[in-house]
């Protein structure tokens, strides 16, 4: 009696001859990407395990241009990513790329670069007469002279002045990607932009109301001067210019004069500073008890007329402003400062009161020749 032998799965499993057919099934196809591990450096070339039937190997034209990182990457025993160029070759090696993939991880960063506008470190490694060459990865983008904040001074008679660019650190944006055209197009004035806003921001948390800054004037208008603090800009008002009346910003300040002001208050919201320069001047109103006192005689000049009376600013280095009450300004009933006075007028004045607290003077017209003051005008005379 004839006995059939049947094959179970596990002697089918364990035919000596199945590996032939394993390898056959793991054969690479060209542009397949595959993990695998590196075996060997061997005359310029990597040799890496992919789990077909021999290494492949990334030659030596494309290993000459690793740096030192990116053989680093490429150690024996290291797990990394390669790309199939030709399963096959003339010679039966089965070629492979790092490059190809380390290009198309930066050409999925360069996208993300785009979406989400994130600024990014990188270093010139050209120039041409458009605009300056630096990396992102291993692929090369571009930034045209139009997109440069800084003035790289190209010059095409002096290359020298610009290979000392070479290897410097430059911050970029991308703007545009266009991987079949292999276009990768930058922006530095867009990355100094965002940088400016970072340190603005960084700045104005740092400040204290009452903190002392360096600042530099970049505008005078008719209310004012604008001073920017390290990129913040900040307003000096007409009345925070000096203690003594300003008629214009010109008089104190000029464009570009760098000067230390006073933090009168930070508006975060508006990223703008309120400042002062008075406020770093000595305030006459705190020893004005030892500059004037009740009863003194001064000349003053008539500023401003109103229904109560007119404003007088003193002529001295203080240049102190009070008011003439219409009451004060004679002895017969006046009905409008501009019957006794017009503005711009030199007059001689008493000062009658001092309030340091209300900081306000109070002067007289009327009482210039008053038999009240007859006493303390002969010690001023006497003085």
């Amino acid at each position: 009696m004839t006995h059939q032998h049947l094959t179970t799965d596990h002697e089918q499993n364990d035919h000596p001859m199945n590996f032939l057919l394993n390898e056959d099934f793991n054969l690479p196809e060209a542009g397949e990407i595959r993990t695998g591990w590196v075996v060997e450096h061997r005359n310029n070339e990597i040799l890496v395990d992919i789990g077909a039937k021999s290494e492949g190997i990334i030659p030596s034209r494309e290993v000459s241009l690793f740096d030192e990182e990116t053989l680093a990457t490429l150690a024996v025993g290291n797990e990394v990513r390669v790309y199939i160029v030709n399963p096959g070759d003339e010679n039966g090696n089965i070629l492979l790329s790092y490059t190809k993939i380390v290009e198309e991880q930066d050409w999925i960063r360069a996208d993300e670069l785009l979406a989400n506008q994130e600024t990014f470190e990188s270093k010139i490694v050209g120039y041409n007469r458009g605009g300056l060459l630096v990396k992102l990865g291993q692929i090369r983008g571009f930034i045209p002279k139009s997109q440069l904040s800084r003035d790289y001074q190209f010059n095409d008679k002096n290359p020298a002045s610009m290979r000392k660019l070479i290897g410097q650190t430059i911050y970029a944006k991308v703007i545009e990607v266009d991987r079949q055209r292999n276009r990768l197009i930058l922006s530095e004035k867009e990355a100094e932009k965002e940088l400016r806003d970072v340190k603005r921001a960084q700045i104005l948390s740092e400040l204290k109301e009452g903190d002392v800054c360096e600042g530099r004037v970049i505008n005078l208008a008719d209310f004012g001067a604008f001073v920017d603090i390290g990129g913040v800009e900040g307003l000096i008002h007409l009345s925070e210019l000096s203690w003594k009346r300003v008629n214009k910003p010109e008089d104190v300040l000029q464009v570009g004069d760098s000067i230390k002001v006073y933090v009168l208050n930070i508006d975060q919201d508006r990223q703008r500073l309120a400042l002062s320069l008075k406020r770093l001047q000595p305030d006459p109103w705190t020893t004005i008890d030892e500059i004037y006192r009740e009863g003194q005689l001064i000349e003053a000049t008539v500023t401003k007329l109103t229904k109560f009376g007119a404003f007088a600013r003193l002529n001295d280095e203080y240049e102190l402003e009070g008011l003439i009450h219409i009451s004060e300004l004679s002895e017969d009933h006046v009905n409008h400062p501009n019957e006794v006075v017009k503005p711009s007028q030199v007059v001689t004045v008493r000062i009658i009161r001092i309030d340091p607290e209300q900081r306000q003077l109070g002067l007289s017209l009327k009482q210039v020749a008053s038999d009240k003051y007859l006493e303390t005008d002969l010690q001023m005379l006497s003085s």
